[in-house]
């Protein structure tokens, strides 16, 4: 027990002893008082709902079962009590349980509402409804001055167990899309060792070089979600804002993507970055960009595997920051069997339609179909940065 723990309960221990000379009410108000000091103790402050309740049950009982109570020095100590018992129900409501908060403190509120009615026996029932209402009161503000930190803390909770959940849910669409993306490519080198296996043995060894990397950017990718899960799970700190994270890649990261994209397939994968484009671009906008282009690849991978080309291009006209994603369609090859078809939960929330919403949010625009016999996916988003603003 600390020092100071132990001061507090000694003072009100000695406010107890010299109040029993004085008569059963004062005594009654004067161990209402140590119930108040000691249930203000930080490590008392659960039962901070019973102690309101005892107090108010002692000061009730002062009032209306002892005699004597409407002597001056019996309503002193009642007043005293009184203050005491305001004291635990601001206690009780900044930390007691809610089913205490609801017995003890309506028990408190009760006894400090009435414990002035029998100091005016002759007084009409208006008055007694007049005197309850004043003692309301403070009961009130002592609702309000323990309940309104405890409801922002409340909040507070609310707000980062909300901000946890969406940000779980993104890295949920993160790995959906970056691991996704990594095993459409060992699918296809997969078939591709399959098919040149007896015919090009080098050509089915450096296939399966490629479905090893592959395999292991997939695994970091699922090792890193998990990682970032889990601290978010355990750590129990505030998390950052969404887009915040530095683990999520953005545009400077598209060269590597597209150079993984080639090397993992037939289809050659182009990049063209206007000057200027990237850089202004937003974090947020930059992570956008990114998994926009990542579900567009691995789109073509499962959907036009016989693609010759796709081109990536960034453009920017100052204003808005411009992403397509053109593949000219092709035919895939009788030889090679057919690629397998991934579905998608109507309400996954990944794809496309996840991805245009993400955008929209941006206040960007979002649009995909059909282009010249091939596929187009387009994504404008805002500019933002010192070149947007002096537009």
């Amino acid at each position: 027990m600390a020092h100071r723990d132990r001061v507090v309960i000694g003072a009100a221990w000695c406010v107890a002893t010299l109040a029993l000379g004085a008569g059963p009410a004062p005594a009654l108000a004067a161990v209402a008082i140590a119930l108040g000091a000691a249930g203000c103790l930080p490590r008392s402050r659960r039962w901070t709902g019973v102690a309101a309740g005892a107090a108010g049950a002692l000061l009730l009982v002062a009032t209306f079962v002892w005699p004597g109570h409407g002597t001056r020095t019996g309503s002193a100590w009642q007043l005293v009590a009184a203050a005491a018992a305001l004291v635990l129900l601001t206690a009780a409501a900044r930390w007691a349980p809610r089913p205490q908060l609801l017995a003890g403190g309506g028990l408190a509120a009760t006894a400090v509402a009435l414990w002035t009615l029998p100091l005016v026996p002759s007084a009409s029932f208006f008055e007694y409804v007049g005197l309850a209402a004043f003692w309301t009161v403070p009961v009130i503000g002592a609702l309000v001055v323990g309940g309104y930190p405890r409801s922002m803390e409340r909040r507070r909770h609310l707000a980062v167990v909300a901000a946890r959940r969406a940000q779980q849910l993104e890295l949920a669409h993160d790995l959906h899309d970056f691991v996704a993306h990594d095993v459409s490519g060992i699918v296809v080198q997969a078939q591709a060792a399959r098919f040149v296996a007896q015919n090009d043995p080098a050509a089915a060894a450096l296939a399966l070089e490629r479905i090893e990397r592959a395999g292991l950017a997939a695994l970091a990718s699922i090792d890193r979600t998990v990682r970032m899960l889990h601290t978010a799970d355990e750590s129990g700190e505030d998390l950052p804002p969404a887009g915040a994270r530095t683990a999520l890649p953005g545009t400077d990261q598209l060269a590597t993507l597209i150079d993984r994209f080639s090397d993992t397939g037939r289809t050659r994968a182009r990049l063209d970055i206007a000057p200027g484009a990237a850089e202004v671009l937003s974090r947020e906008g930059a992570a956008t960009v990114h998994r926009v282009v990542v579900e567009a690849l691995t789109n073509v991978r499962r959907h036009a595997p016989g693609a010759a080309e796709v081109e990536v291009a960034l453009t920017t006209d100052r204003t808005t920051v411009e992403v397509t994603i053109t593949n000219d369609g092709g035919r895939r090859p009788s030889s090679l069997p057919p690629l397998p078809r991934f579905e998608r939960g109507g309400s996954g929330g990944t794809g496309l339609p996840a991805l245009a919403e993400r955008v929209r949010a941006s206040g960007g625009t979002f649009t995909w179909g059909p282009h010249q016999g091939g596929w187009r996916v387009t994504a404008a988003l805002p500019a933002t940065g010192a070149e947007a603003t002096a537009s």
